[in-house]
């Protein structure tokens, strides 16, 4: 699989032209790749691109793989920041959802890594977990902000199709919190980590300031990006490509030439709606300036629907720019879809 993922990122060495400000290692399970694979992928990106000295490098983490001596050699390797899927701290909980370790190990996986030196770390929580009642979720928020990470991301839990979790909707042994109480626990939590320091500068992220996820921030701003490895997509201005998800397709594929992806041409409405999708998701907001000639259409055609928002309490409008406010983000992707533009 490395072999094959570097021979792709060869094979691409001309859809980015820019200087390379991030690499993150996400999807999937990087951690638990062998430091020396890691360093072979590094060290093929830098050969082929043009890294920035001072590029944000993200390794995504499970907490049972930190050790002492594995987060002194990601360390000592370049990676720079951490993203740790701690999830949750009640053991219970993460022994219900599958997960391989316990809230010591989280603990301890956070310790190991800031003695190694990293001092950019963000850390994962999920909310609207059944059963996880106001005061669990309150324990979650303190226990998370008693490390004092440089940033936070929190999810609510989504039962997807095709998984166990759906499985034991289908057969009532699951029962999804109700929406409103997800509601109150990210609300509470939107409060709670801004009295900790932590601002909200998207739906789900939360960083000291100066430490937001550049890698993330630059996809939101609609920069460019570079995907490789099965199921990876990436961006080029104007287009959208899917690498296959299977792994031994994916494989083939590269080895012999085949393709192994999908790919989309945007047209200038998809390109106009997708920075209204990934702006409003951000604290700024929508910038309508960046509508460009059809700002103009927008604001009459939605004029009514923004009033009624403002009205709600649901977004705020200040010279250029709408931005949500934090019951907004509770239906940002709604509010995205009845702005868009039709084909």
């Amino acid at each position: 699989m490395i072999d094959s993922i570097c021979q792709e990122i060869s094979n691409r060495r001309d859809y980015l032209t820019e200087e390379i400000e991030t690499i993150y290692f996400g999807g999937g399970t990087p951690s638990l790749l062998e430091t020396e694979q890691l360093e072979h992928l590094l060290a093929v990106v830098y050969a082929t691109f043009n890294v920035s000295k001072h590029a944000e490098i993200t390794l995504e983490a499970n907490p049972e793989d930190l050790s002492k001596v594995k987060s002194k050699e990601l360390y000592e390797l370049g990676i720079n920041r951490l993203s740790l899927g701690i999830q949750t701290f009640d053991d219970g909980k993460l022994s219900w959802m599958n997960r391989a370790h316990a809230a010591s190990d989280s603990i301890n996986a956070f310790q190991n890594a800031r003695t190694a030196g990293f001092n950019n770390i963000s850390l994962d929580l999920i909310y609207a977990i059944p059963n996880h009642d106001e005061k669990k979720w309150n324990s979650d928020l303190e226990s998370i902000t008693k490390l004092e990470p440089e940033h936070i991301s929190l999810y609510g839990l989504t039962i997807e199709s095709k998984t166990v979790f759906a499985k034991w909707e289908e057969q009532k042994k699951l029962i999804e919190l109700p929406e409103e109480e997800a509601a109150k626990q990210y609300l509470f939590a939107i409060d709670f980590l801004k009295s900790k320091g932590y601002q909200q500068y998207e739906v789900s992220n939360f960083g000291r300031e100066e430490l937001y996820s550049r890698h993330n921030t630059n996809y939101w701003a609609g920069i460019p990006y570079l995907g490789v490895g099965p199921g990876a997509h990436s961006y080029d201005g104007s287009s959208r490509r899917f690498n296959i998800r299977n792994n031994a397709k994916y494989i083939s594929g590269i080895n012999s030439n085949v393709s192994y992806f999908e790919s989309e041409n945007l047209s200038a409405t998809q390109l106009i709606n997708e920075r209204i999708l990934t702006q409003l998701r951000t604290a700024k907001g929508l910038d309508l300036n960046s509508l460009e000639s059809m700002r103009t259409q927008f604001e009459k055609a939605h004029s009514d629907f923004l009033e009624e928002l403002t009205k709600q309490d649901l977004i705020c409008v200040e010279g250029n720019f709408i931005s949500l406010k934090p019951e907004g983000f509770l239906v940002a992707d709604e509010i995205a879809l009845r702005l868009f533009f039709d084909e």
